[in-house]
């Protein structure tokens, strides 16, 4: 079923548009394995929160799940350098690699090439960042950087201080030549407004399985509160609300709100992909995506 001239496979869409259960469902049919690309189901005890859903995975070998821990330094180079092992890994297994996630600079950087260098941490030039503002290191960066990657590089300060260590790098070790990539990339689409109705109902799901216990127990442990608002919306929500800043349904509200907002930032992420030669196929999500997505790859390979 997979085309010959395929050799990865991607499932790609929005918060709460059913990714994982797609993706599960096309690793059973053409013999493969799910590589993750989300930024933040890499870390273990953060399950809740990331949609980690790993019950539905029904036995299908998974990669870049649960393997660093809260706080560690996890990056593009580090994803990309880790996602190619797992690439060479289960192809020389005679597998098919099933990349599925929603982060959109992870699913750039392997259907795009991101030429990445390796960087260390300069402690010298951290140190002269440190007196700069915000806006100050932004401005830094665009003069130092031609193509940024990520935009919200200028709106995060440990971002930005990264972003610049890493454009005025003169001893990077220069990245090794990447694999030929050949993918047939599927996302799938929803109507807005059911869209935002599976995002709410999720959300509530979610609470009542205890993802405010899960940030309350990641705190406990010796996990900052800085680190969690670090790490992406629900555990931005509900440390204010565990801190006392936001009552439970001023939280509810809020981060439903916010999450709503993200969906359509991964959907403009989406479309600048396509509009930079990245060919996606578009499932309907109300339909039957593994049938439509079969029939693609069925047509292909003959």
């Amino acid at each position: 079923m997979v085309p010959p001239s395929c050799n990865l496979i991607v499932v790609l869409g929005p918060t709460a548009s059913g990714k994982t259960h797609l993706g599960v469902r096309l690793a059973h049919t053409v013999g493969g394995e799910i590589i993750s690309a989300d930024s933040r189901q890499v870390y273990r005890g953060m399950d809740i929160g990331t949609g980690k859903d790993l019950a539905e995975y029904d036995g299908i070998p998974y990669h870049l799940i649960d393997i660093a821990e809260p706080g560690e330094d996890f990056n593009l180079f580090t994803f990309q350098r880790l996602f190619l092992a797992s690439f060479a890994d289960i192809r020389s297994r005679g597998r098919v690699p099933v990349l599925v996630g929603g982060t959109g600079m992870y699913l750039d950087a392997v259907l795009r090439g991101y030429r990445l260098a390796e960087v260390p941490k300069d402690p010298v030039l951290r140190g002269e960042l440190a007196r700069f503002s915000v806006a100050e290191l932004a401005d830094r960066l665009r003069h130092c950087s031609t193509s940024l990657h990520n935009t919200t590089d200028l709106l995060d300060r440990d971002r930005l201080v990264r972003a610049i260590e890493i454009a005025e790098c003169k001893d990077a070790h220069g990245p090794e030549p990447l694999p030929e990539i050949k993918a047939v990339v599927f996302g799938i689409r929803w109507d807005r407004r059911e869209l935002r109705r599976r995002i709410t109902l999720r959300l509530q799901e979610r609470l009542r399985q205890g993802m405010v216990e899960e940030v309350a127990r990641l705190h406990a442990s010796g996990v900052p509160w800085d680190t969690l608002d670090f790490y992406g919306l629900e555990y931005r929500f509900i440390a204010r609300h565990l801190k006392g800043e936001l009552t439970l349904n001023d939280m509810f509200q809020k981060l439903n709100s916010a999450i709503h907002d993200f969906a359509k930032r991964q959907e403009t992420w989406f479309r600048r992909m396509e509009r930079h030669g990245v060919a996606i196929h578009w499932l309907d999500g109300t339909g039957g995506p593994c049938a439509e997505a079969c029939a693609i790859l069925e047509n292909q390979a003959s």
